[in-house]
């Protein structure tokens, strides 16, 4: 994979920050005012000399501030489509409270008051207030209660599936109660396939029809037919288990394959913690549709590292070179393949991430048009949660995340700001319609 910033650079332009308050989104074909400013700066201007008489005081350009508040939204050309039905979606780790107190070696630039979680929970639920969800996916929740009658004052409903053994976390979707009925409830327990005690949950959603009016009987039965496959999950940490990791994921995977279907081929859309970053092979595997495991090795499949000192994390990759010095035993096989003679993997969903399909700019996306971070704390800096997406949906916008450099000012996260160590994952998602399907 490229790093040099230049090559990036070519493939996602520079774009201007702007307030989240904003209504307007930074188009990728736009001119960046950056740009603009410095070719304006190289010509060569004849400016009269003023009169003797007037006393000139040379002002200072203003300055862009860049801080840790400013998240900038950025359209899709898809954002020109006239689409009935959109909704914004979001994919966010808000941090368990017993991981924040079971792990302080994380978190020991972080001052206290900011992992207080009465602290976290009203700042979590303002931020979250700002983005006008439709669909939330939370991982690490162990307060659900608590933070279900928050939500629900501000019309949701939500269901949880915790965590299996001895862990007391869990996931979490939620829906606007207005927006949307639900139609179905489903989980998957890893344990029961030796695969771990995470798990993964799935809501099939339908559009209520008065989201607005109907003026005609073809837009009724449109608006009857919207119905949405949500799935939901936080995958294994452990970076040296990526047979347990892509048994996660392969399940995971096609069991939101097979709910569709039922459910009459509905959209998929899936968020969640997935602990592997954007140059693994777990990666590959999801956008792909397949993988062939012995060309990986196990403990480096995930691409977990700590990339600290790369600061465009582009000089890291899986040396398959050396895969066949490290071959997979046939129980590993089994948990990663489900079966102890295949080492290939194949899904059968055909899916497209929502950050990858809005460029933006190389400050805050790698190579592949992923954020470059999604987590922060003192021994972590990079990429590993995303929001999936069958053909049928159309990302219209995506929230960027924040620059390194920016991030790298508040010492590690949870902060003043952002009540997790994780950034939410933000993109406004619309039913692909003929017209609007290219």
């Amino acid at each position: 994979m490229a790093s040099a910033a230049g090559e990036i650079g070519t493939i996602f332009q520079r774009q201007p920050f702007m307030r989240l308050s904003g209504v307007s989104c930074i188009k990728p074909h736009q001119k960046p005012m950056a740009d603009t400013y410095l070719s304006t700066k190289k010509r060569k201007l004849t400016i009269p000399k003023p009169p003797s008489t007037l006393t000139l005081t040379k002002k200072k350009p203003r300055r862009r501030i860049s801080n840790e508040n400013n998240r900038q939204w950025v359209c899709s050309d898809h954002d020109s489509c006239n689409y009935k039905d959109k909704f914004v979606f979001v994919s966010y780790n808000i941090l368990g409270v017993e991981n924040a107190s079971n792990h302080k070696d994380l978190y020991y630039n972080v001052v206290p008051k900011f992992l207080n979680w009465e602290y976290r929970r009203r700042i979590l639920c303002q931020e979250i207030a700002r983005y006008s969800p439709g669909i939330l996916c939370f991982q690490e929740v162990d307060r659900f209660d608590d933070l279900s009658k928050r939500l629900r004052k501000d019309g949701f409903k939500g269901v949880y599936q915790a965590r299996t053994g001895e862990a007391h976390d869990g996931c979490a979707i939620f829906w606007k109660d207005e927006l949307f009925t639900l139609v179905h409830e489903d989980n998957i327990e890893f344990k029961r396939f030796g695969l771990r005690d995470n798990v993964a949950q799935f809501c099939v959603l339908k559009m209520n029809g008065n989201q607005k009016q109907v003026d005609d009987i073809k837009n009724l039965k449109e608006q009857a037919s919207r119905s949405i496959l949500v799935g939901n999950t936080h995958v294994l940490f452990n970076p040296s288990r990526g047979d347990i990791k892509l048994g996660q994921i392969r399940l995971f995977l096609a069991k939101a394959h097979r709910l569709s279907q039922r459910w009459g081929n509905i959209p998929v859309v899936l968020g969640g913690d997935l602990n592997s970053m954007p140059q693994s092979g777990i990666y590959q595997f999801i956008a792909s549709s397949e993988l062939n495991i012995k060309h990986h090795e196990r403990k480096q499949i995930s691409g977990q590292i700590c990339p600290l000192d790369h600061p465009r994390f582009g000089s890291w990759r899986s040396d398959s070179s050396r895969s066949s010095m490290h071959g997979w035993s046939k129980e590993e096989l089994r948990l990663a393949t489900g079966s102890e003679e295949s080492t290939y993997l194949r899904h059968d969903l055909k899916l497209n991430s929502a950050y990858h399909g809005v460029p933006a700019s190389y400050l805050t996306r790698d190579s592949h048009g992923e954020p470059l971070v999604t987590s922060y704390h003192s021994k972590f800096m990079g990429t590993v949660d995303y929001i999936w997406h069958t053909d049928d949906l159309v990302p219209v916008k995506v929230l960027e995340t924040l620059p390194i450099e920016v991030l790298k000012k508040t010492r590690g996260l949870p902060s003043k700001i952002w009540g997790s160590d994780h950034l939410a994952l933000v993109c406004e998602l619309a039913f692909a319609d003929e017209s609007c399907r290219s």
